[in-house]
This record gives structure tokens, sequence and C-alpha cells, in this order.
């Protein structure tokens, strides 16, 4: 039976990580250069590290 119990306000950081990620596979593939790989991830990670001043 699945739990009714579900988060208001999950952490987005992991989505935005894989986005990153993927943005930078797309670019990797177009230049051939793995670094890109790691500038995705980190760009992903630096916006999930973002906390809004204000909770509503």
């Amino acid at each position: 039976m699945l739990s009714d119990n579900k988060n208001k306000n999950p952490n987005k950081a992991a989505n935005l990580i894989g986005v990153g990620t993927a943005i930078g596979v797309a670019f990797f593939a177009a230049t051939n250069e793995p670094t890109w790989i790691g500038v995705g991830v980190a760009i992903g990670a630096a916006i999930g590290w973002y906390k809004p001043k204000y909770k509503k």
C-alpha cells in the first residue's frame, strides 16, 4: 500500500544535477570534450544549492 504522505516541498537539487549532467553530455556529444560533463554537473549542483530567501 502506498503512503499518502506526500512531501509538499521536495528537494529538487538531485533533479537539477541530472539536468546539468544531461546538458553536459549534449555538449560532450557535440564537441567530444569530456570536460563538459563535469561542467554540466557543477552548474546543476550550483543551481540546486540556491535557497530562496522567502518560503511560502
